[in-house]
């Protein structure tokens, strides 16, 4: 898991797995977005794996599966819609935590 901080309430981070949530909590986060759809990758974590992992951490949790280089306004207005939702700080991941940032950044402008 690496990570990316973005803003003082926003992280990217790389691929986490449930066995992560520990480190995250330590961390202070306190809700996670997943953006890598299931299946992406062999033996990725589910996102319904790490949702129960987040859940049972008492962490907020919101999936988001965005296909690489295919970020629509859709998955804007929802990012848009769970960085409002979710109490902060957030650790938003995917594979390399590039789609991450490249959401994150579109949501926040205009």
């Amino acid at each position: 898991m690496q990570l990316y901080p973005l803003s003082p309430d926003f992280t990217a981070a790389s691929q986490i797995t449930p066995a992560d949530m520990p480190e995250i909590v330590r961390q202070g986060f306190r809700g996670i977005i997943c953006m890598r759809p299931d299946g992406e990758e062999y033996g990725q974590p589910t996102a319904e794996s790490l949702k129960d992992a987040t859940l049972a951490a008492g962490l907020q949790f919101a999936f988001l599966p965005v296909v690489p280089g295919q970020i629509t306004q859709h998955e804007v207005t929802e990012m848009r819609r769970a960085l409002q939702e979710m109490d902060g700080p957030i650790l938003g991941y995917c594979r390399s935590g590039n789609r991450v940032g490249q959401l994150w950044t579109l949501a926040r402008q205009g």
